[in-house]
């Protein structure tokens, strides 16, 4: 099962797209892993700094198994008030 990862402002254009998905069952620091090594260095950098939501909730665990059907969204620092 999948879950479906968005990503906003400087994330979408690091990663190239505005979302994708990625396979289900592992943790956020897992998945952050993985998002970095398929697109480069670039996203690696705003991955680092990133905020993530999990169905639209803060994540403070990043070692808890995303469940499947869930979206990650990326949200970088945003400039500006």
């Amino acid at each position: 099962m999948d879950l479906t990862v968005r990503y906003f402002a400087g994330a979408r254009a690091a990663a190239g797209r505005t979302e994708e998905t990625a396979s289900a069952g592992r943790s956020l620091d897992e998945l952050v892993g993985e998002l970095a090594e398929r697109h480069g260095p670039g996203l690696a950098a705003v991955l680092e700094v990133a905020s993530f939501l999990v169905d639209g909730v803060r994540c403070h665990d990043r070692g808890t198994p995303l469940p499947a059907g869930v979206t990650i969204d990326v949200l970088p620092p945003f400039a500006g008030g």
